[in-house]
């Protein structure tokens, strides 16, 4: 008898796997009809509402074969302002890095908080999660991601370490979003609820999804301490002469990024050009030739071709739902699984429902503005109080956005720090499962308790 070795599945490529996902909704054009929902645009706030009940069906238009291909440059040019901010970070960050200054701050780091990473571990994620419940910020962590990673892995721990710290404290702020004006604001808008009610849940549910990822990376990054233990050194490092003035020019033009963001309303073609000035600005007071800069920065770039081009296929994902009119009728049948069921479960099942379209419509305003006219009625039709229909909201787009190869700035994070999506996915499956428990309980909660004030 011949016994052959059991081999372990390989796991798709992530331009395989979006790919794939591109031929399977090009073949369901053939297959689910075509539909369309009338659209609404508030002069006040010019937000795209869909007016409830307006569905119908309309010509059936299936995905060619060439229009399949075709998907592919249309979402490359689709999401080419975030593939050319990716490029330009990376540049930067390759002029940055030429300096020296990255290796040099991060061994003076390390030598300070050498033995006390069970407290900058909570600190760094509690100051992400704040930037995310309060400002909504997921593309601004971008900056962050290259040199936390750098810190940690420093302090003897491993990439994936220092991209949890920022990516899980984003993500556990921006989906309890006690302010998040990109999510709650938005959708209790569209429910016509007062703006920012009911907020002490929303802390309760941002301290526990804190506490809880706080929790699993510092499990993580204990064990991978053990795995790579340093070697103590009793050698000094210092920073040389042009390095304060590396570090002045890079946080006031990450302080710069922010104050833009928050005031100015940036958009990522502003955060780029603040980039390209960063990246000048440091090439020139770290005393590099005009060649070594522009060398640096093709190198740093040139490093990100992989993650970066992803982020367009990822966005013929929607390219291909517009060809077929699909996108609409897809949100239309999910949504009709939510009728006639009880209150509990439906909270529930709306939760589901989002994490679903979360993958094909991962901007949480377009979600909001797109599926929450539609939750509005159908909470009112099953018992479900409007606030609880924003709360499912909220943890269907948040939680999913570090999960999904088609949120353009999760793929970026991955794409500027070279951690590949299904090494991420190993790694951060049983925290996503632990999350979502969290959330359908908060979930009945707030369903048992009417949740409101409406």
């Amino acid at each position: 008898m011949i016994v052959r070795k059991w081999k372990k599945p390989k796991v798709l490529d992530s331009y395989v796997l979006i790919f794939t996902i591109v031929v399977i909704l090009a073949g369901l054009s053939y297959i689910i009809p075509a539909g369309s929902y009338e659209r609404i645009v508030d002069p006040t706030t010019h937000i795209t509402y869909v007016k409830p009940g307006s569905y119908m069906e309309i010509p059936r238009t299936p995905v060619s074969i060439f229009q399949l291909f075709k998907a592919i440059p249309q979402g490359m040019i689709a999401g080419s302002n975030i593939i050319i901010f990716v490029f330009i970070v990376g540049g930067s960050f390759g002029i940055i890095n030429s300096t020296g200054i990255m290796d040099r701050s991060i061994k003076v780091l390390t030598q300070k908080y050498q033995g006390k990473e069970s407290l900058i571990i909570p600190i760094l994620m509690t100051m992400f999660a704040v930037f995310g419940t309060t400002f909504g910020t997921a593309e601004e962590l971008l900056p962050f991601c290259p040199i936390i990673i750098s810190l940690f892995m420093a302090l003897g721990m491993d990439r994936i370490t220092g991209l949890a710290v920022v990516l899980v404290g984003g993500c556990t702020g921006f989906a309890a979003g006690v302010l998040n004006p990109f999510t709650t604001g938005i959708a209790q808008q569209i429910v016509e609820l007062p703006l920012f009610s009911g907020i002490s849940l929303r802390l309760a549910t941002f301290i526990i999804f804190l506490v809880t990822g706080i929790i699993y990376v510092m499990r993580y990054a204990t064990k991978i301490k053990k795995q790579n233990q340093m070697i103590e050194t009793q050698k000094v490092y210092r920073f040389k002469r042009h390095d304060l003035a590396i570090i002045i020019v890079v946080i006031s033009s990450i302080s710069f990024i922010f104050y833009g963001v928050l005031s100015l309303q940036f958009d990522t073609i502003d955060v780029s050009t603040v980039f390209i000035i960063m990246g000048l600005a440091v090439g020139i007071v770290g005393g590099l030739s005009s060649n070594r800069i522009v060398a640096e920065f093709v190198k740093g770039a040139s490093a990100l071709v992989y993650g970066a081009l992803i982020i367009g296929m990822a966005k013929a994902v929607f390219v291909v739902m517009e060809y077929g009119h699909i996108s609409d009728t897809i949100i239309y049948y999910c949504a009709s699984i939510l009728d006639d069921v009880q209150p509990v479960a439906g909270s529930m099942l709306m939760y589901v429902f989002h994490t679903v379209i979360n993958l094909f419509l991962s901007s949480a305003t377009g979600q909001a503005s797109v599926t929450m006219p539609i939750m509005k009625n159908l909470a009112d039709l099953s018992g479900i109080t409007r606030q609880t229909s924003v709360l499912a909201f909220q943890f269907g787009d948040g939680l999913s956005n570090i999960m999904f190869p088609t949120s353009g700035y999760f793929m970026a994070c991955l794409a500027i720090t070279n951690i590949k999506w299904k090494e991420w996915l190993k790694w951060m499956m049983p925290l996503f499962i632990i999350f979502s428990i969290e959330a359908c309980l908060i979930l009945i909660f707030s369903t048992m308790i009417d949740y409101g004030p409406f």
